[in-house]
């Protein structure tokens, strides 16, 4: 068993690995993993960044930028999560196994943010004890991987756009569940900039919503000939 998986508050870990869908079919179960998810994700974030900003000492903040989102991005999380072992933990619904759910990245990458949580919750907030965790994971990605993922980043490639065309403040995105299946939601995300909407986009995710919602941005900016 990986270490991230030993917990010492064994309903903590429960918890992390109760999806919605499962929530749904036992409604005595109690709390879904989704608040988890939101702390684990700012823990990788920093985890992340930070990771990059010491191994990466003569990268800008653009390609650190771009790095870090390559090395946190669906795919590469979901990849995470297999390594570990939560492929075959997680807590499901009957609908979301039946359509594929244990191999389905979204909630693979979306477990693994969740249980990142709630391990460093059981760690008493330490974050040293989920970077011993976490940093190994990081080492074993291939540099190349990382380089060919973050040149792609519609994200980053807009918010570089907008830094250099109209200023320092970064885009927002507004994201909104808009439906689908408790398994299998459907997000809408817009961006803006300086309160105009550059671009939409909708997807399985928030993170996919906004993806495309950057990717939208950037051929509006081509086909209106600011964009080469």
């Amino acid at each position: 068993m990986h270490n991230i998986l030993m917990f010492r508050d064994e309903k903590l870990l429960r918890r992390a690995l109760t999806h919605r869908s499962y929530v749904n079919e036992n409604p005595g179960e109690g709390e879904h993993n989704e608040r988890l998810e939101f702390l684990g994700d700012a823990v990788l974030n920093f985890l992340s960044g930070e990771y990059l900003y010491r191994r990466h000492p003569e990268k800008g903040e653009d390609e650190l930028t771009r790095r870090r989102s390559a090395l946190v991005d669906e795919k590469q999380l979901a990849k995470f999560a297999i390594e570990v072992g939560l492929d075959s933990r997680m807590r499901l619904g009957k609908g979301a196994i039946r359509d594929g759910g244990y191999q389905n990245p979204n909630l693979l990458s979306s477990t693994l943010e969740a249980v990142i949580g709630a391990y460093y919750l059981d760690n008493d907030s330490n974050i040293e004890a989920v970077r011993a965790i976490i940093e190994p994971l990081f080492d074993a990605v291939p540099e190349q991987i990382v380089v060919s993922r973050s040149n792609v980043d519609s994200k980053n490639r807009f918010q570089e756009w907008v830094q250099r065309n109209i200023g320092p403040t970064p885009p927002k995105y507004v994201t909104t569940q808009t439906g689908g299946l408790s398994h299998a939601p459907e997000f809408k995300a817009e961006v803006y900039v300086e309160n105009q909407k550059y671009g939409e986009g909708t997807g399985r995710n928030k993170k996919e919503a906004e993806k495309l919602s950057a990717e939208d941005a950037l051929a509006k900016l081509k086909t209106q000939g600011l964009l080469s």
